[in-house]
């Protein structure tokens, strides 16, 4: 992380700052809207407890519903120009690694004062839209609220019984209403997810490798799935972040805004395409690569994660760009979105935090508390911080399959190629599900090309894990 320009530590002065933290006041000023007798809950990973997001729907005539998604008010707590606001301006990211998770603001408030964890009040922004029948948002609105979270669930256990694989959790099913309130909300994702598909969003599924331990040691490195929760999550929380963009567009004030621009690799995704004889225009187009993706998904599911990875390699990385009012948004290609900002997750990520005192001024009918200047600065910063974090996570968690690997040199894998550039050939074997260089025999090869390799070397403390082309 110090290589990397990413600070490991929070300083004396920013955990001064989290030990004299105290919650917000319980009385609210008469803008703020008193939502606590709501049912919300929220869906996040078991051990979550960095809660930035909890969810509400409503039914409305002709098959529409009205969604709610609270977002911690992070800026109520964590002031601007404070020791921890400095930290989290440093780092802009928390940094997840197979070790150990290195918040972006102290554990004091991300996952506790800041957080919307179960049965705590807390102050929050309100993200609320309609979406109907047919899958299209109407009505967006951003206003400030006291929320209460009534449930906390996971994932893995709400996803499989959205898709009728498992029965209720104990939870839900002792709670008619909120088994209610949460198939009226995956009601209200699937059809925001069909639309954006129709309209050429991209589906993608990759297999991310996530260690586990037994006590200190590693035994596996296993591979994590999406599920219909963890769907919802994203659906809604894309709707949201189009809702937050717009909302400052219609305002006169700058945004953060998350863009992917058109990928230069596209003539490699056509020549992908062709290798399993489908025909991509000669031209970036994201509804002909979805309409492709799907028929690949259909013809080979088991597979389509491998397709999936070679697509995303090819995409390239998003970035965050300052957006002046009324200037021609650049938007996500991979999303389909011409309007898209980062706006739901201020507890681990500085521009969401930037975002939050953008809105906050805005809805105070008050100016932008960031200069333009300043905004391109952060949007720079978060870009290039971002993708160090992302190399730090990568880092280590090739360190944790190195240590996992260590043992097992000779073995033979089948695996595919998932980066190919002058700086080197990577390969991907599926179990474990771990990623690696290839050494020899990686002449002529490309992204999405299928290998044999034979494990070389494994080396625990520079996380490297080499393959030779069998």
């Amino acid at each position: 992380m110090l290589e990397r320009g990413l600070q490991p530590d929070f300083t004396p002065a920013a955990l001064a700052e989290a030990a004299a933290a105290a919650p917000a006041p319980a009385a609210g000023e008469a803008s703020v809207r008193d939502l606590r007798e709501l049912l919300w809950s929220s869906i996040d990973n078991d051990d979550t407890r960095d809660l930035d997001q909890l969810e509400l729907a409503e039914a409305l005539g002709d098959g529409a519903v009205r969604v709610k998604v609270a977002i911690a008010d992070v800026d109520a707590l964590v002031r601007r120009g404070s020791a921890v606001d400095a930290h989290a301006q440093t780092n802009t990211t928390s940094v997840y690694t197979a070790a150990e998770i290195f918040p972006m603001l102290p554990e004091r408030f991300s996952t506790d004062l800041t957080s919307l964890g179960e049965d705590g009040e807390r102050l929050a922004i309100v993200v609320e839209f309609v979406v109907k029948k047919d899958g299209s948002t109407d009505g967006g609105d951003v206003y400030r609220a006291r929320v209460l979270n009534k449930a906390k669930l996971a994932y893995d256990a709400v996803g499989p019984w959205l898709s009728g694989e498992a029965t209720a959790p104990s939870r839900v099913a002792a709670t008619p209403a909120l088994a209610e309130q949460l198939r009226l909300q995956d009601r209200a994702a699937q059809a925001l997810r069909e639309l954006r598909h129709r309209h050429g969003a991209l589906t993608l599924e990759t297999v991310e490798g996530r260690a586990v331990f037994v006590g200190d040691a590693i035994s596996d490195v296993r591979a994590e799935h999406k599920n219909r929760a963890k769907e919802l999550i994203e659906d809604f929380m894309i709707a949201a972040n189009t809702v937050t963009a717009r909302f400052l567009d219609a305002r006169g004030v700058p945004s953060l805004r998350r863009v992917l621009r058109a990928p230069e690799r596209w003539g490699r995704i056509v020549e992908l395409a062709a290798e399993w004889g489908e025909r991509l225009p000669s031209e970036p187009d994201a509804p002909a690569l979805q309409a492709f993706l799907e028929r690949r998904r259909a013809a080979d599911p088991a597979r389509f994660p491998d397709v999936s990875l070679s697509v995303i390699k090819l995409l390239g990385s998003g970035q965050y760009e300052l957006e002046r009012p009324g200037q021609p948004p650049v938007g996500h290609f991979g999303l389909a979105a011409r309007d898209y900002m980062h706006s739901t997750a201020p507890n681990r990520r500085f521009s969401d935090l930037a975002t939050q005192r953008l809105l906050k001024a805005a809805i105070a009918g008050a100016s932008a508390p960031y200069s333009n200047q300043e905004l391109d600065a952060i949007a720079r910063n978060c870009t290039e911080q971002e993708d160090d974090a992302a190399k730090v996570e990568r880092q280590v968690r090739k360190s944790a399959a190195a240590l996992l690997l260590v043992t097992r040199k000779g073995e033979r894998f089948d695996a595919i190629v998932t980066g190919a550039s002058p700086k080197g050939t990577w390969v991907r074997i599926a179990s474990p599900a771990v990623e690696g260089m290839l050494v020899r025999g990686q002449h002529g090869l490309d992204v999405g090309a299928r290998v044999r390799v034979e494990l070389l070397e494994a080396d625990v403390e520079r996380g490297f894990i080499d393959f030779a082309r069998v």
